[in-house]
């Protein structure tokens, strides 16, 4: 079976190893065009760019695929190159660009994306980090058919993951991406033989996972301790939740919830190298375990007590 693959970040460059490690021939990989990153602003190629170099996979990286849109002359030339291009399917995770019916109806047997969570709940661009946020008990990986709505097609294969209490949107995206792999490869044998029974999707249960918005990042202590420590780890690594401290920044990178009697929201109520560094919040408190001021590291909380004292602060 020859796979076009389409994916950008490091999740979709898990699965296009797990791919070309299965012995699936992979003519051709799109990808998002190379971006400025770091400190310096240069331009990077994405993960799964670096992949395909490194392999000796032909890469193509269309700003858009939409035949009506501004860029209409470049998807006129992606959609010849995708035709022209022998394949039985493609393959999407992650790749960040809409694929208009146009592209659908191009391979053969259609194109099958790796969604990361249990769908219909968390359809759309951030779903690791809302489950997090919210709280959920576990996720997963849904392999479906893909149509032209938003994480809509119908179903070829899914599996659940429990959510641990310490899990991040890191550690929970290295898990789901592994299992995509998995996955997909497991999807796509199968695909060979013969059609696979497809399940649309259920009415109830849908969810969306809008995409993270910096502003999102801001800490409120007034509000329960629980919630706090969940954004927190849902923000980890981007955007990063954080507070203001006598008009500083302070990204927080870990904590747990504690009980605790009633302070005001964001008062320090500990901040010493034998309690730690705890904040109150609107019910409960923060243990914070691991912090960072701007232009600083990240560093656990007794180290970064030795350069940036909180006794008796209030964060806002």
């Amino acid at each position: 079976m020859k796979i076009i693959f389409a994916g950008t970040p490091e999740f979709a460059a898990v699965a296009l190893a797990a791919l070309h490690a299965a012995g699936f021939e992979i003519p051709l990989v799109l990808t998002q065009p190379d971006r400025p990153a770091g400190r310096g602003m240069q331009l990077q190629a994405s993960a799964v760019k670096q992949f395909a170099v490194a392999h000796g996979i032909p890469v193509a990286q269309p700003v858009s695929l939409r035949l009506d849109g501004k860029h209409a002359e470049v998807a006129a030339e992606a959609h010849a190159l995708l035709k022209a291009t022998p394949h039985d399917v493609m393959v999407v995770a992650a790749y960040g660009l809409i694929l208009p019916q146009s592209v659908l109806d191009i391979p053969p047997f259609g194109c099958i994306n790796i969604h990361a969570s249990l769908l219909p709940r968390w359809r759309g661009a951030a779903p690791i980090h809302r489950a997090i946020e919210a709280g959920d008990a576990e996720t997963g990986i849904t392999i479906m058919q893909m149509d032209a709505g938003l994480d809509t097609g119908p179903m070829l294969a899914m599996q659940s993951l429990p959510i641990a209490a310490d899990d991040t949107t890191v550690s929970l995206h290295d898990k789901l991406a592994q299992l995509g792999g998995e996955m997909i490869v497991d999807v796509l044998r199968r695909r060979a033989q013969g059609p696979l029974a497809a399940t649309p999707q259920p009415a109830d249960g849908v969810t969306y996972a809008a995409k993270i918005a910096k502003d999102e990042a801001a800490l409120d202590f007034t509000q329960p301790a629980e919630l706090l420590a969940r954004k927190i780890r849902a923000f980890n690594p981007f955007p990063g939740a954080a507070a203001q401290f006598d008009g500083t920044a302070v990204k927080f990178w870990s904590a747990l919830p504690v009980d605790s009697a009633q302070w005001q929201p964001g008062q320090v109520i500990a901040a010493n190298p034998q309690d730690g560094i705890v904040v109150a919040c609107g019910s409960g408190a923060l243990r914070v375990a691991e912090l960072q001021k701007p232009g600083g590291k990240r560093l656990p909380a007794t180290e970064f007590l030795k350069g940036f004292p909180l006794e008796g602060g209030v964060f806002s």
